[in-house]
């Protein structure tokens, strides 16, 4: 019941169950596996599935998922690659004015720059977008906790 009125059901087709299985795992709610039947399609018919559209929605749906219920992991992995594109960029250019004193290729370095200016900006950003997913997660407990009375 408290799944029920609590999970936001934002996708539709064949990323629902993902959707719904991240939901009661990041909420702590209980799974349970139900046996079913299961037979063979009857003869002539024919699967609306196709493996890789499918797939590919699931992943994509993954991967907004981890982007929303993780977002430290995610934002941290972004600035991560962002930063460590930043450094290679600017250490032959580094390198050549620890070299010379001169810094012939000044764009390359205005570049790799704001490259590792991007990568804290998403580091920063996760750390807002992490705290606000605890406080929202502190409000769903509490809102639970609530109803149960």
């Amino acid at each position: 019941r408290r799944f029920v009125k609590n999970c936001p059901i934002l996708s539709g087709g064949f990323e629902i169950e993902t959707e719904m299985t991240l939901f009661a795992l990041d909420k702590r709610l209980p799974i349970v596996e139900v046996p079913i039947a299961y037979r063979d399609r009857p003869q002539g018919s024919v699967s609306k599935l196709n493996t890789f559209s499918d797939g590919f929605k699931v992943l994509m749906m993954i991967f907004n998922m981890f982007r929303n219920y993780k977002p430290l992991a995610f934002f941290s992995s972004m600035a991560l690659v962002l930063f460590l594109i930043g450094l290679l960029a600017m250490f032959p250019v580094f390198r050549e004015y620890l070299r010379t004193g001169l810094v012939p290729k000044f764009p390359t370095l205005i570049v790799a720059g704001f490259t590792v200016l991007a990568g804290l900006l998403s580091f920063i950003c996760g750390l807002i977008l992490d705290s606000i997913k605890k406080y929202h997660d502190q409000q769903f407990e509490i809102g639970l906790a609530h109803e149960e009375m």
